[in-house]
């Protein structure tokens, strides 16, 4: 219909694009399955307090909310990592541990728009929850790095960087610097960089577990 665009921030996939989208979430899922992860979803309208609850009332301002027509007030997923939360949450006592799970969802943050980051987007979560080893820190970055080989990428091209945040409160605690309470003892965070031909580097990894090792 003519004179009709997307909303700002949001974007068609005609065939020719959407082919090299399912080739990627393909690869994803490949390289998932074969580290014996299962793939999981929810719905992307959940409830405000989710996404308040675990990033402060100022988390508002980024989303996509609004009151429906039964009064509740309803954001669309930023992130997914409330909803794994929720999900594992509900039916803690019968999920088998470690938990095992990949999700590859579409999120919506209402920001300004940048270069390669809109206001809607898919990226792809691989999460181990219930096991503090550092083997589970290393088999994430071993399918991080796999899917990349995946999509011919070599050394050349990636380098991958792994963060402590022990390491760092050790660190800190030794130069005087106070404890911070405040932070989040069931997250650890491990990172890759991807080194484009212009020598720019970006992108994250995330793994989510409970344990010593996501421990402030």
């Amino acid at each position: 219909m003519p004179g009709f665009k997307t909303l700002p921030g949001f974007r068609d996939f005609y065939p020719d694009d959407l082919s090299v989208r399912a080739y990627i979430m393909r690869t994803w899922r490949d390289v998932a399955h074969r580290y014996g992860f299962r793939e999981y979803d929810g719905p992307p309208p959940g409830a405000l307090e989710l996404y308040t609850e675990k990033s402060g009332p100022e988390i508002v301002q980024q989303l996509y909310n609004f009151t429906d027509k039964g009064g509740r007030e309803v954001a669309l997923r930023p992130e997914m990592t409330p909803t794994l939360a929720r999900m594992v949450g509900a039916r803690a006592n019968g999920l088998r541990k470690p938990i095992r799970w990949f999700a590859i969802p579409q999120l919506f943050r209402y920001e300004r728009q940048q270069r390669g980051r809109l206001r809607e987007h898919f990226q792809l979560n691989l999460d181990i929850v219930g096991e503090d080893d550092v083997a589970a820190d290393a088999e994430l970055l071993a399918a991080a790095i796999d899917m990349l080989r995946a999509f011919g990428l070599t050394d050349a091209d990636f380098v991958a960087r792994v963060s402590s945040r022990g390491l760092l409160r050790e660190l800190l605690l030794h130069a005087g610097v106070p404890r911070i309470d405040s932070c989040s003892s069931t997250t650890s965070w491990t990172s890759w960089s991807a080194k484009g031909r212009n020598g720019s580097r970006h992108g994250w990894w995330r793994k989510v577990a409970g344990g010593k090792h996501g421990a402030c």
